[in-house]
């Protein structure tokens, strides 16, 4: 036997509309939560993870437990509930616009049934005269009213709150914006960090979240302008600070000073000032001497020839190391071309006896590592000018305005579900001997002890009004 399509929307329809579905993803969504917690994510894992056994660590990875909030089960979580939570607020806007377009007749009897004694009471004077000052003071507490005469008496009805109906769905509105934020901010948004050298410009990060590094363009350039770190006196950095352009079609379109807590967005894209550190600059300093003559010291940039002493040739700075091949230390790259014969390459440290002690006496004999290769000079590497770097993280979150209007709303939403309601008022005058009756009763979706109040202030205003009458 087969279902039909209308009753297989049916079970789909009451699955997703129901309330116990929703519990259910809630409970779930803050277990997941506290997972996400206990367990570090993205770049704090690397180091919880060391301290795991290579199995737990592949199921981990397997399930995305150390990126979990970026996961596809995750995000199918937020899928549901968002469905969920739309599905069971049209289920149930009908019967409140209903409510809320519902306009009760003023002459019902059935609300003055059991009325209590404190809400009605008697005054002198015409039914008529009564009744439009009782109207007059209606509209003035409501602002729209309904009035009908009949011949049990003259009828008023007026309410206040109706919108308060809508309050749990603009919760709903609200929770729905800030997934649908988290959502967007998942999907579109990015990760990334960037090295920029002082005085230098880029136009691509690289992402965090990528095992191969992948690259990013920004659309832009950004520029580092000036780098400046401050310490104490002990030596710990106080302040640093980098002052940052953004660039499009090398048009300078914004200026800012990066510091610590204190972002720059552009573009949707905020930078935060993360780390530094120094690398080689372009300048060294050289010390240059024969068997014959006083040692010479020069300054020298790389990439710009310098005649020799003698006018043999001229001899130029190629490469600059921090440290060459992680262990050799501070190294600069000489080339010599001379007048006649070949060029000559090779290398020079800063830290060439050390190094000649700690390496075998051998390596050094190549032309490669002879600071003399060129007779009769010999080549010392005394300084190599440091250049600092600034360290940025970038993120961009498209999402990050949605969460914030989520927020808003669901302040908005609750005061509304929680501080307002529908109250409904009902005033009959009638005549009742040689006086006139008035009586008050009211109805309230909710908060029936403020409602109690609104009913004693309402009474004790129309008994003001005919305090005369009495």
């Amino acid at each position: 036997m087969k279902l039909d399509s209308g009753k297989k929307s049916d079970i789909i329809w009451d699955i997703f509309s129901s309330v116990k579905l929703t519990l259910a993803l809630l409970i779930i969504l803050a277990v997941t939560s506290i997972a996400g917690t206990i367990i570090p994510q993205q770049e704090g894992a690397m180091e919880f993870a060391q301290r795991l056994s290579p199995g737990i660590v592949r199921l981990f990875n397997s399930f995305q437990l150390f990126d979990m909030y970026h996961s596809l089960w995750f995000r199918v979580i937020i899928a549901l509930l968002s469905i969920n939570l739309i599905v069971c607020s049209l289920k149930r806007f009908q019967v409140t616009l209903k409510l809320f377009q519902a306009l009760p007749r003023p002459d019902r009897s059935k609300p003055f049934e059991d009325l209590p004694t404190q809400n009605t009471f008697q005054v002198g004077g015409e039914i008529q005269e009564v009744s439009n000052r009782v109207a007059e003071f209606m509209k003035s507490q409501y602002k729209k009213i309904e009035t009908k005469d009949t011949k049990k008496g003259n009828f008023f009805y007026g309410s206040k709150g109706r919108y308060s109906l809508f309050g749990v769905y603009v919760v709903h509105l609200s929770v729905l914006t800030i997934l649908i934020g988290a959502i967007t901010g998942s999907l579109m948004g990015f990760e990334a960090y960037v090295n920029i050298v002082e005085g230098e410009s880029t136009d691509t990060v690289t992402l965090r979240k990528s095992r191969a590094h992948a690259h990013k363009k920004l659309g832009f350039r950004v520029h580092c302008e000036k780098f400046a770190v401050d310490f104490y006196d002990t030596g710990t950095p106080k302040e640093y600070r980098s002052e940052l352009s953004f660039l499009v079609d090398e048009k300078v379109l914004k200026k800012g000073s990066l510091l610590v807590n204190h972002p720059i967005t552009f573009r949707g894209i905020t930078f935060y000032q993360s780390s530094y550190g120094t690398i080689p600059g372009d300048r060294v300093r050289l010390k240059i001497s024969t068997h014959q003559e006083e040692p010479k010291t020069l300054d020298i940039e790389r990439g710009h020839p310098i005649p020799l002493p003698h006018e043999e040739g001229q001899f130029e700075v190629v490469e600059v190391h921090g440290n060459l091949r992680g262990m050799m230390g501070p190294a600069a790259l000489i080339s010599i071309k001379p007048k006649q014969g070949e060029e000559v390459h090779f290398w020079v440290f800063q830290n060439f006896e050390l190094l000649k002690k700690r390496f075998p006496k051998a390596m050094f004999e190549s032309s490669i590592l002879d600071p003399s290769a060129f007779k009769p000079y010999t080549f010392y590497l005394k300084e190599i000018q440091s250049k600092y770097y600034t360290g940025i993280q970038v993120n961009k979150d498209p999402g990050v305005p949605l969460v914030w209007t989520g927020f808003f709303m669901i302040v908005v939403g609750l005061f509304i579900t929680f501080f307002t309601s529908h109250r409904r008022v009902w005033v009959r005058v009638s005549k009742d001997n040689n006086k006139v009756r008035i009586s008050v009763t009211g109805k309230a979706n909710k908060n029936p002890v403020g409602m109690e109040r609104e009913m004693d202030y309402l009474v004790q205003k129309l008994k003001d009004l005919f305090v005369t009458e009495r």
